[in-house]
């Protein structure tokens, strides 16, 4: 057995013996599986708007170094600042290099910035750091991985949660309902939102001709990270660039509601600082948010993977997670069975794109190769089918003789 193959089986032996997580994943997984099957139901459009964001991704990846330098042109002349990052360390030091040291900084949840292990490394630099969204917030309480993309906390329970928002100094009880302890969370963040220095933000996708990040959600966090610190940093894979901003938009609906999280309660489009003209009709940047906004498009692997065959499939995904919801092993482990970032089915394939072809050849001799990712999947990303290859790779390597 392979060191890396080791690792993983332990990871997942150890996932399997904790009573929380069992109960948790329980109570939750038939739910959100149930929950996104009845918003296709309910609006079947929204499949058909799924192909339709299928071909949009298969355009932009087939001239994505085109899209990457109008994106970068067009970012600028909104008043933005483009970086392009080859690799997680070159992301790393980008950010570092515009927040310095010693600053108060907020994050909404972003996988990317968990790829490159972006709050660790501004920690390591002497910032504070804070994450807004709950669940990765008791991630990172937790100093674990998110369990998965959209609800990274899926694995704790309620008496997990007050255990560790009793960590900050809250007043928290295990019989408190959730909406209690929600409101704890609130007050403890909004100190955090209003003295911040950088809020730093993801990208659910990155409109190219318009220069313009979008970003989806429900709990008003992000808001708050990309309006309310003087400096806002967004991180965006390069697979996140599509044409337009219509194309943006169909993305970010998909995502949505794949994700079990349809209508969305905010989607927001950031097209460079804020600004005003009315004092002597003159552009000023810097109104009531932020004066520099720097979106940092991060490689790490993927313009590699356009080259494979095998992988390439993976670049269409729109980080919906539907794919874990229905997945047997995902359904017993969550993220436990996953790479650095990230877990289940997705997680093999961009484990193998992020951190190199061993690390997710290894997680893919898990699977059990029943194809419910394949259905699942709104961009009909051939997910078996990848893995099985990764299985052939992993089995050729380690082959004796």
């Amino acid at each position: 057995m392979s060191d890396s193959l080791d690792r993983y089986a332990s990871e997942i032996l150890r996932r399997l013996s904790e009573p929380d997580l069992r109960q948790a994943l329980e109570a939750y997984v038939p739910d959100s599986e149930e929950r996104v099957k009845k918003i296709l139901a309910a609006i079947p459009d929204l499949r058909s708007l799924a192909r339709e964001v299928k071909a949009i991704k298969e355009n932009a990846l087939s001239r994505i170094d085109e899209l990457i330098d109008q994106a970068i042109s067009s970012l600028r002349a909104v008043g933005a600042n483009p970086h392009l990052a080859q690799d997680a360390s070159e992301a790393r030091e980008i950010v570092a290099r515009i927040v310095g040291t010693g600053k108060l900084v907020v994050m909404s949840k972003s996988m990317t910035a968990e790829e490159v292990g972006l709050r660790e490394h501004l920690q390591a630099l002497g910032n504070e750091v804070w994450e807004t969204d709950l669940g990765q917030l008791l991630v990172q309480l937790e100093g674990g991985k998110p369990m998965h993309q959209v609800a990274p906390a899926i694995h704790m329970t309620v008496r997990r949660v007050a255990s560790l928002l009793r960590s900050l100094g809250l007043d928290v009880r295990d019989d408190d309902t959730p909406q209690s302890m929600v409101s704890k969370v609130r007050e403890f963040l909004r100190s955090k939102f209003v003295r911040a220095d950088v809020g730093i933000s993801g990208a659910n996708a990155v409109a190219a001709r318009e220069g313009a990040i979008l970003l989806v959600e429900n709990e008003g966090n992000i808001r708050m990270v990309t309006n309310l610190p003087r400096v806002h940093i967004a991180l965006a894979g390069v697979d996140k660039i599509v044409p337009t901003l219509l194309d943006a938009f169909k993305v970010v609906m998909v995502q949505a509601a794949f994700a079990g999280l349809y209508p969305p309660t905010y989607i927001s489009v950031i097209s460079g600082p804020s600004s005003t003209g009315d004092i002597g009709h003159r552009r000023v940047y810097g109104a009531h948010g932020p004066t520099e906004v720097h979106v940092v498009l991060v490689d790490n692997g993927r313009r590699r993977a356009l080259g494979n065959l095998l992988l390439r499939d993976q670049l269409r995904c729109v980080r919906c997670g539907y794919c874990q919801f229905v997945c047997p092993v995902w359904g017993q482990v969550a993220n436990g069975w996953g790479g650095p970032a990230y877990g289940g089915p997705m997680g093999v394939v961009w484990t193998a794109i992020t951190s190199g072809l061993a690390e997710g050849s290894a997680l893919a001799m898990f699977c059990l190769g029943c194809g419910r990712c394949d259905l699942a999947c709104p961009v009909e990303i051939p997910l078996s089918r990848i893995i099985s290859g990764l299985k052939g790779q992993y089995a050729s390597a380690h082959s004796e003789g």
